[in-house]
């Protein structure tokens, strides 16, 4: 197999229109295929990042029944070490609270989206010591 990359992740959420505008505003994202498949699921992307957002079933959630079952962990996005700092500033100003981790390889900060969703910024520009 020859594979360029993950072309996007489906997520379910509680309000595909307020998670869509989420996105939107605090990610930069942007509405893809607008007028395709009546609307469901609703594509929005940054770059070569794109995530489908379906409405969550109430009936028949899609999450597995064994809690330590498959499940997912993070999104994690990266970005320069200039964006990274941009981007705590942007979440602190949003009011929209984050934790540093320091990976050593790695500096991430941890948010959640409207539904709980666990993301990540991600750097791998660390500061000279």
């Amino acid at each position: 197999m020859d594979l360029a990359g993950i072309d996007h992740l489906a997520m379910s959420v509680t309000d595909v229109e307020r998670s869509t505008r989420w996105y939107m505003d605090v990610l930069g994202f942007e509405r893809r295929y607008e007028g395709m498949w009546d609307g469901i699921p609703v594509f929005i992307g940054q770059g070569p990042t794109a995530i489908a957002l379906f409405p969550l079933e109430a009936k028949a959630s899609r999450r597995s029944s064994n809690p330590a079952g498959p499940q997912m962990l993070h999104l994690a996005f990266r970005t320069s070490a200039h964006g990274f700092q941009a981007a705590q500033r942007e979440l602190q100003q949003r009011g929209i609270a984050c934790a540093f981790e320091d990976h050593g390889i790695a500096h991430s900060i941890y948010f959640c989206d409207p539904d709980g969703h666990k993301l990540e910024i991600t750097t791998y520009e660390l500061p000279r010591p």
